[in-house]
């Protein structure tokens, strides 16, 4: 609350400024919103003996701190968890003698994590039931999401008309070429790399065979580690836990049962029943069981990660979204911000050690050129540890190679070391509709950037032998950072993706392991002994940013999910800004579930 009311103080004056009456009106809603809210009778936190924790899988789990709205900053709530915190509410709690068990509710909703954050969470878990504390997972439909966390459990229930929704792993991408046909759109494209995608859904309507070759190999990659762990879990072999699931179709509770995967089919009140034997609750209260959810319970701060010593500071950065050139949008890796933010960073001289958390598809060359550059400079001050959250392909990657070490999870998805530029033009759809455009010049060249007419044949050699430059570039900081030989890289590069475990064995990480193990290996490297301390950093938002952000309405039936997939498309789409029209970016909204 403190830092959102910071950042107001810090922003309202300038957005008055900016904004004149239309900010007024805004800050007279505003207020309405604040007065009525502080009105509520606010319950306060409180942690009785006997309690379990609460975690809703359906809660989106992100690397950076929770960006608050308006509303959720007045209510000390946010609408995501960070990955840090959660793992450091779970630590704190399986040392508080007040929490007996923690239950892992699936019943909202899908999980709202990826899959190398889940990874990232195990361990904890695994901490939870070490001290000897219980941990009971429900679900009424377990998607493989899910299950990848709630396996873990010692007790899982699903309810008695739920499904076992386990079919195994797809990728699904939404082609746009006919579409953009259709309405007079026109796209050229140049890129380097026979596995470089992103530009697949405004050319063709089906992935290319080179394509569906990594695709098929990365599926397969992710799928075999989701074996292993859930199969380990259930006290069975990966064989026979693929056998039930190849079955097809999902399994019904009772079938689930029957093979093993959950232990019991209940209603919630039933779920809830079993909760209160674990707090010696003879009947139900206000509440079906004695509970603290992990938002409230870490609102304690009872135990902040951040506070883990008083000596060294390791700087933790947060590189989450798309890589565009400029400032860009709160939830982008703006080249211009992180730029300041690391030349910050390298001039403080109390900064021992930085730990760059990547969690990106990439984006633009020029931007993610212009990171690098910095992290470079950085990289000769203090270590620079580089953590890749559940994608870091393409312009992330790009952006890791200026780093000492890193780590990825094995389900991390990386690589993608490739170029494209997609060149879009709308004289089709403006002659179509009675509007014509004419130029003069005083050079061949001079209007080459136009987006009113096709490229001729040299203006399509001169942007690709710029796209080769930037590719020729992009192996060579490869090939220099990880120690390998040009012929090697160009193999493994053509745009390919890896999972993080073939990612090791070609040499493109250096090691498997979360976010905890590269702040750990950073003190190391900062000689920084037992006592130390970390900061995070991450992209401050401004006041009109927060209430733009509080006026958002979020889409969430299953029926807008093709409509939202294609606002994604469009919205990426909006994002390539790169002032050459280069992009270092891995396939645009592929959906992996």
């Amino acid at each position: 609350m403190l830092k959102f009311l910071q950042n107001v103080l810090a922003s309202l004056l300038g957005t008055l400024i900016a904004l004149g009456a239309v900010s007024i009106i805004g800050g007279v809603l505003v207020s309405a919103i604040v007065f009525v809210s502080l009105m509520e009778d606010e319950e306060e936190v409180t942690v009785e003996d006997q309690s379990v924790l609460v975690m809703d899988l359906s809660t989106p789990i992100r690397d950076s701190q929770p960006i608050e709205t308006v509303a959720e900053a007045i209510i000390d709530e946010s609408s995501w968890l960070n990955l840090r915190q959660t793992i450091a509410t779970l630590e704190a709690a399986a040392a508080d003698d007040r929490i007996t068990a923690l239950f892992l509710d699936g019943s909202w909703g899908d999980s709202g994590a990826g899959y190398a954050v889940l990874k990232e969470l195990r361990p904890a878990l695994e901490a939870f039931k070490a001290a000897e504390k219980p941990i009971i997972a429900y679900d009424v439909t377990w998607t493989e999401r899910e299950y990848y966390l709630g396996s873990i459990a010692d007790e899982i229930f699903i309810h008695p008309i739920g499904l076992m929704d386990l079919n195994g792993l797809s990728a699904e991408e939404m082609f746009l070429a006919q579409a953009l046909e259709k309405f007079g759109i026109g796209v050229q494209v140049i890129r380097v790399g026979s596995f470089k995608a992103a530009v697949e859904p405004f050319l063709t309507d089906k992935f290319s065979p080179e394509n569906r070759e990594q695709l098929t190999a990365l599926l397969g990659e992710l799928w075999q580690e989701f074996l292993m762990i859930a199969a380990k879990n259930r006290q069975m072999t990966p064989t026979r836990l693929q056998e039930i699931i190849a079955k097809g179709g999902g399994l019904l509770a009772e079938d689930a049962k029957n093979q093993g995967l959950v232990d019991e089919t209940a209603y919630f009140d039933e779920v809830a029943s079993r909760l209160r034997e674990l707090t010696a609750e003879t009947e139900e209260g206000a509440r079906p069981f004695r509970q603290v959810s992990v938002e409230s319970y870490h609102a304690l701060e009872l135990y902040d990660p951040a506070d883990a010593g008083s000596g060294g500071k390791i700087a933790l950065v947060y590189a989450e979204g798309e890589i565009v050139y400029g400032e860009g949008e709160l939830e982008q890796i703006g080249s211009d911000r992180l730029r300041e933010q690391l030349r910050d960073l390298r001039l403080d001289d109390e900064i021992k050690a930085v730990v760059l958390r990547v969690n990106s598809p990439g984006g633009s060359a020029t931007a993610s050129e212009i990171i690098f550059r910095e992290l470079h400079l950085l990289q000769q001050t203090k270590p620079v540890i580089v953590s890749m959250g559940n994608i870091a392909a393409s312009g992330g990657y790009w952006i890791a190679t200026a780093s000492d070490q890193i780590f990825a999870q094995a389900n991390t998805i990386t690589g993608s070391i490739g170029v494209f530029g997609i060149l879009p033009n709308f004289g089709k759809i403006g002659n179509d509709n009675g509007i014509t455009w004419d130029v003069v010049k005083t050079a061949p060249f001079a209007d080459i950037d136009t987006v009113t007419r096709p490229k001729t044949e040299a203006e399509l050699a001169q942007y690709q032998a710029f796209v080769d430059h930037i590719y020729d570039l992009f192996l060579q900081k490869v090939g220099e950072s990880r120690e390998l030989p040009q012929a090697k890289v160009s193999d493994i590069a053509q745009g390919r993706v890896w999972s993080g475990v073939a990612a090791k064995k070609i040499g493109l990480v250096d090691q498997i392991g979360g976010l905890e193990a590269a702040i750990a290996y950073a003190a190391e490297a900062a000689e920084l002994g037992d006592d130390w301390q970390v900061e995070e950093y991450q992209n401050e938002a401004t006041f009109e940013e927060l209430l733009l952000r509080s006026l958002a309405i979020e889409q969430d039936s299953p029926l807008t999910q093709q409509w939202n997939q294609l606002q994604e498309q469009l919205r990426l789409f909006k994002s390539l800004n790169d002032p050459r029209a280069a992009y270092a970016l891995w396939p645009f909204d592929l959906q992996i579930d």
